[in-house]
C-alpha cells in the first residue's frame, strides 16, 4: 500500500511539473501552480477517503509529506 501511494503521488506531481520528481523534492521547488496543487489534494482526498486540514497542508514541504499524511489519514481512517 505504502509503495503504491507513493507511486501515484510521484506519477500525479510529475504530470503536473512535467519532469522527474523524487520523494526528497521541496514542493515549491516543482513548479506547480497552486490550482493545479489544490486540485491534485482534492483528487488523493476523494481517491483515499481522507481529509487534509488546512492546517495539515501548510506543514507540506516535501513530496514525502505528501506521502506520509496520506498513509497517517488512512491508517487513522481504518483504526476508527
Amino acid at each position: 500500500m505504502n509503495n503504491e501511494i507513493s507511486q501515484k503521488v510521484l506519477n500525479k506531481l510529475k504530470k503536473l511539473s512535467k519532469k522527474k520528481v523524487n520523494e526528497s523534492d521541496e514542493l515549491n521547488l516543482l513548479n506547480i501552480d497552486s490550482l493545479d496543487f489544490a486540485e491534485l489534494l482534492i483528487e488523493l482526498e476523494e481517491e483515499y477517503k481522507i481529509s487534509i486540514s488546512d492546517e495539515e497542508l501548510l506543514n507540506l514541504k516535501t513530496v514525502k509529506d505528501v506521502v506520509d499524511i496520506i498513509q497517517i489519514k488512512m491508517k487513522q481512517l481504518h483504526q476508527n
